[in-house]
């Protein structure tokens, strides 16, 4: 006929075919070619990570209006000049510490805001240590010029209240209408477990000075102890950032990340001037509000542990606790911890030793006893907020234990 005959293969070749074929299937399966080498490319297994957008800069107007419209509390600024203005003026400490109070609200949200702006245009770590840095800049502040005026016990209880207020108050809010809005929510039990075992250690750096100081009433001692506490936990905060933003990053991963590429953010310079601005406009304020505790204590008969644990705190904490509960609403429970119990830690591991420090440099005996009442409660809160969050779920009714717990260290602090 016209058309050839079609060549005819040898018998070993189909079956040599054919064996290829499955061993080149059996390979693709296992994540190896067909050699057996490992292949470069992606297993079913693994997930090619979103690559995020170039961030978007926002204009000199949005940027403003990002600040200004950027919180309900903003319609305090108004009460900033009052509040520098105030001490200069011989309004009376009541009105000093009202003013100032309120007036660091908004001051305290826009510095969080001039952080975040700006670690999103530098990178994850130097973004991270922005974070540790800038993130306390309040409770920093005012721990400065609260030892400056001697009042220790302020600053003790403004540190041991700052925990509490991030381990019950917000992160029982967080549980509370997020387990209202939706059934159960879940989140990375890893990371919790790690900041819950790294707030157990700090707990022990502020026991052991409070029970020698029932067993030794040399006050040297338990100073010298203080101080060296508080070296180490500084330095295991530094590890805990390498563990946190390089070696176990997985851990402190949401179980759903959405990437925003629309997002706009303030340029590096703008979020860098608002970063300083916000922060030496707290200073301001908050020498206002340090310098009327005393003379408020005695004239509303308001005792220093009640505002050092309860009233302080809220004003540090104030955009944080708005924060958390948001991103609780909106089933991000991830983000919610990591504002939390995140925070606790970089008070217990940071700004703790970061006061000791201050007072050893300024001369102020700035110690870590906080007494057996203060060491006792914060060492149960922790124990609770760590078995309530070891199971990586969360429930309506969580919150409101962790909220009723609060409000009875609130009462015990208000009657001494």
């Amino acid at each position: 006929s016209f058309w050839p005959k079609p060549l005819a293969l040898k018998p070993g070749w189909a079956h040599a075919r054919s064996s290829s074929r499955a061993r080149a299937e059996a390979a693709a399966m296992s994540g190896k070619d067909k050699n057996g080498y490992a292949q470069l490319g992606v297993n079913k297994d693994q997930q090619a990570v979103p690559q995020q957008a170039a961030p978007k800069i926002a204009s000199c107007g949005t940027a403003v209006k990002m600040i200004l419209m950027g919180s309900f509390l903003n319609v305090f600024l108004p009460l900033v000049p009052l509040g520098i203005i105030a001490p200069r003026l011989r309004w009376g400490d009541s009105t000093v510490f009202v003013l100032n109070f309120l007036a660091i609200l908004p001051l305290a949200k826009i510095l969080g805001l001039a952080t975040e702006e700006l670690s999103s245009s530098v990178g994850e770590t130097v973004g991270g240590l922005l974070n540790a840095s800038f993130g306390n800049a309040v409770e920093m502040i005012l721990s400065i010029f609260a030892l400056k005026k001697g009042l220790i016990s302020v600053v003790q209880g403004s540190l041991l209240g700052s925990i509490l207020s991030n381990l019950l108050l917000v992160l029982g809010m967080c549980f509370l209408f997020g387990g209202i809005k939706f059934h159960n929510q879940k989140y990375n039990a890893d990371g919790a477990r790690v900041q819950s075992n790294l707030l157990l250690l700090s707990v022990l750096a502020l026991v052991i000075p409070s029970l020698v100081g029932i067993v030794e009433s040399k006050e040297s001692l338990v100073l010298s102890m203080s101080r060296g506490a508080a070296l180490i936990l500084a330095l295991l905060y530094c590890m805990y950032l390498v563990f946190q933003l390089k070696t176990h990053s997985d851990y402190f991963q949401a179980t759903s990340e959405e990437v925003h590429a629309e997002e706009e953010h303030m340029s590096p310079i703008l979020a860098c001037v608002v970063l300083v601005l916000s922060t030496l406009v707290v200073a301001a304020c908050s020498e206002g509000l340090v310098d009327s505790v005393e003379g408020i204590t005695h004239s509303r008969h308001i005792s220093e542990h009640f505002i050092g644990v309860i009233l302080l705190p809220i004003v540090g904490n104030a955009a944080e606790h708005l924060t958390a509960v948001d991103v609780a609403l909106k089933n991000k429970m991830d983000l919610s911890l990591g504002v939390a119990l995140g925070s606790s830690s970089q008070i217990a591991m940071l700004v703790v030793p970061f006061t000791v420090v201050a007072g050893w440099v300024i001369g102020v005996p700035m110690d870590l006893n906080f007494q057996p009442l203060g060491t006792g409660i914060l060492l149960l809160t922790v124990l609770i907020v760590g078995s309530l969050t070891s199971d990586g779920e969360s429930n309506w009714l969580e919150g409101a234990m962790l909220i009723a717990a609060y409000i009875m260290i609130g009462i015990t602090f208000w009657v001494l």
